[in-house]
């Protein structure tokens, strides 16, 4: 029992030397600026934007205060007053940009459900592809 218990443990030690090479714990501080994760949380929940092509990340947010070891607390504009304020460390990047490039959050259309709205500019070309059965029209658009 004892080598067995002893082998089982050096085996957990070299699995965690591997994990821990890969490893970085992630720490921030007070008014440091961060991206916040907006990937689809299998439903749970839904902020301003969603699906395939939409970008992952929206922000950048400042930090008002650090709750514990791992959650924070960020300073979320009124359209997202429905979210809750406390992140765990997993849903933040640091922000690295200049804070002159952020797209501000006032020219992205929201609806009741946080839904995007998008307005179409102009229509640049027209197509119709052809199948064997059926035709699809396609419309690049800006």
């Amino acid at each position: 029992m004892i080598q067995i218990k002893n082998r089982i443990q050096a085996a957990r030690d070299r699995q965690k030397s591997y994990a821990d090479v890969t490893r970085k714990p992630l720490k921030f501080q007070v008014r440091d600026r961060v991206m916040l994760k907006v990937s689809p949380w299998k439903g749970v929940i839904r902020f301003d934007k969603w699906g395939k092509l939409n970008p992952r990340y929206i922000g950048p947010f400042k930090i008002l205060a650090k709750i514990g070891t791992v959650a924070y607390r960020l300073e979320l504009p009124k359209q997202l007053s429905r979210v809750h304020r406390t992140f765990h460390v997993s849903n933040l990047k640091k922000c690295l940009s200049d804070e002159t490039l952020a797209i501000p959050l006032d020219e992205i259309q929201i609806d009741d459900k946080l839904h995007f709205i998008e307005e179409l500019v102009e229509i640049i070309d027209r197509e119709v592809k052809r199948l064997k059965q059926s035709r699809i029209p396609i419309v690049k658009v800006c």
